[in-house]
């Protein structure tokens, strides 16, 4: 059960909370592979005031990433790709998954080199005029991974096919469909990841404007 403590407060009065009001007591190393997981030691500043006790929480280190809608203004088009995903072999109707472009970043890339270098290798997409969205962490609770996510105006003509890095084990199918197409599949649940969904509900507000501009 929820307890509550004090009174209710103006939050805009208060300062706020930075990594100076978080002391970590130990950081301990539970596995290291393709990710790294770890066991986190802390102790941080309470809203009432003091210190909290120390508590121990899981945290999953990953790479920063980079996630691209890619849009044909001229066509009214997305750009999407399928590929089966290893954290959803469990999904009751299918792990394959239907997404924007997205990639890692490696030490010493720019974001949009990022962006530029996923188009070309999972969707054989040259890409111009980049358009920079969000940044926001997917599962703050359990994970430091930071995601920046990014609109690419291009021409998708001639755009499809498989494509995806031997080396990398990727089996990537690309999809060019009409937006109305694309958004009744979001509607229906099976665009279901959080980058497709952030990046066509800014797609839906923005598409008149971007459309306008031809």
């Amino acid at each position: 059960m929820a307890v509550t403590r004090g009174q209710g407060t103006d939050t805009t009065l208060l300062r706020p909370f930075t990594v100076a009001d978080v002391e970590i007591v130990e950081r301990r190393c539970l596995h290291q592979g393709f990710f790294r997981l770890e066991e986190v030691h802390l102790r941080h500043r309470l809203f009432e005031g003091g210190w909290s006790g120390e508590m121990v929480r899981e945290v999953h280190r990953r790479h920063d990433a980079v996630g691209v809608l890619i849009y044909d203004v001229e066509r009214d088009a997305v750009v999407l790709v399928e590929q089966i995903r290893a954290g959803a072999m469990d999904d009751p109707e299918s792990p394959w998954k239907l997404e924007v472009v997205a990639g890692l970043v490696e030490p010493g890339e720019s974001l949009a080199d990022v962006a530029r270098r996923e188009a070309r290798e999972e969707a054989g997409c040259a890409v111009g005029e980049l358009i920079e969205l969000h940044t926001y962490y997917p599962s703050p609770g359990a994970c430091d991974e930071r995601v920046t996510l990014f609109c690419a105006l291009v021409d998708s003509e001639g755009l499809g096919g498989i494509h995806g890095l031997d080396e990398e084990h990727e089996d990537i199918r690309v999809h060019v469909l009409p937006f109305n197409q694309a958004w009744e599949l979001l509607r229906g649940g099976r665009l279901d990841n959080a980058m497709c969904l952030i990046a066509f509900y800014w797609l839906a507000s923005e598409r008149a404007s971007l459309r306008a501009r031809r």
